[in-house]
């Protein structure tokens, strides 16, 4: 049978395309999310893939949903760390509601979803953690503050946890999309993402297909000698 793999916020978006894409290539996947019931329901319906709502913000629940994910399905030997949300605003206007939602989901679910799986991982001798970073973590944004800051400290997260799991044939990497043709995206006032997309070499947004490749690239078995890499996607936005 295949490996078990649990991704985050995978019910639309660019985690839905990794899901599906995980499982047409023969993972038996789990996919979280967090409040929009409807969406998942749809995306259970088209996919049969199983979905498991829990706030990956909270520490107690994330170690309670993936316990479920567990008995349910197997083992998570494969978590793509996929969640994120936005809320923009220049430092000024700034409130720390503001600020903390966004850490606490995209930067400390991390935290809190390895932390439940990784004793598992090294026991078994095997792991791929993939966490989905971005563009703006790398080159900054204006307004985005928190984003940008959450989605940095996921590119250190990636590299330490990456050390702590070599020796025991776990591997973390993580994938820097840029901007991404999803509902998030497409959310910017159009004029402003036509600025965006005169920024990007190849003219375009990225697909979230595009992203998914990547993912099923670096969770591979024959990835081991991959860790602490991230690799960044978004058009030649933003080179380093």
């Amino acid at each position: 049978m295949g490996r078990v793999a649990l991704v985050t916020g995978g019910t639309r978006g660019i985690g839905e395309v990794i899901g599906s894409a995980l499982k047409d290539a023969g993972y038996r996947v789990a996919s979280n999310y967090g409040g929009n019931d409807q969406a998942a329901q749809d995306f259970n319906a088209r996919t049969g893939i199983p979905v498991y709502k829990f706030d990956v913000s909270d520490t107690a629940a994330v170690a309670a949903g993936i316990a479920e994910v567990e008995r349910d399905i197997g083992p998570v030997e494969v978590l793509v760390n996929n969640v994120g949300i936005t809320r923009d605003g220049t430092l000024q206007n700034m409130t720390f509601e503001q600020w903390n939602k966004v850490i606490q989901t995209n930067l400390s679910s991390c935290f809190n979803t390895c932390r439940a799986v990784i004793t598992g991982m090294r026991e078994r001798g095997f792991g791929r953690i993939v966490n989905i970073g971005s563009v703006n973590g790398q080159a900054g944004q204006y307004g985005q503050v928190n984003y940008a800051s959450a989605k940095s400290g996921i590119h250190g997260f990636t590299k330490a946890l990456a050390r702590e799991g070599a020796s025991k044939g776990i591997t973390v990497n993580a994938v820097a999309p840029g901007y991404v043709d999803t509902a998030m995206v497409r959310a910017v006032p159009r004029p402003v993402l036509e600025k965006i997309i005169k920024t990007i070499p190849v003219g375009r947004l990225g697909k979230p297909e595009d992203i998914a490749r990547a993912v099923l690239f670096l969770v591979a078995d024959d990835a081991d000698f991959i860790t602490g890499s991230t690799l960044s996607i978004n058009g030649g936005q933003h080179m380093y």
